[in-house]
């Protein structure tokens, strides 16, 4: 089960925004659970100039059959023009947790 399972990060403008999209994301079974971290500091370049912000960062639990739509949801519900979305495959941890991510995104 673990090779199936992913965690996906994306960063938000505020809190407020990743927790409507996070609870919406999970109630439409595209995440299992969403872990929100307000108060992060971003420097990242943006047309060509250094950019600093506050965000608020989602870590979000998913099984891999539902990551193209999670992108497609998320991407659809994000306030960014370019949302950071990015996925790393989890190689290992509680069994039963991870059947649990499993089943809480099944369609």
């Amino acid at each position: 089960m673990a090779e199936k399972i992913l965690l996906a990060l994306s960063t938000f403008p505020d809190a407020e925004k990743a927790r409507r999209i996070s609870r919406q994301l999970v109630s439409e079974k595209f995440a299992a659970c969403a872990n929100i971290l307000p108060n992060l500091e971003s420097i990242y370049r943006w047309e060509g100039k250094i950019e600093t912000a506050n965000e608020t960062l989602v870590f979000f639990k998913l099984s891999e059959d539902r990551q193209v739509a999670f992108q497609e949801k998320l991407r659809s519900l994000h306030p960014y023009e370019v949302p950071e979305i990015v996925c790393f495959k989890i190689d290992g941890g509680l069994p039963d947790y991870l059947r649990w991510v499993g089943q809480s995104c099944a369609s």
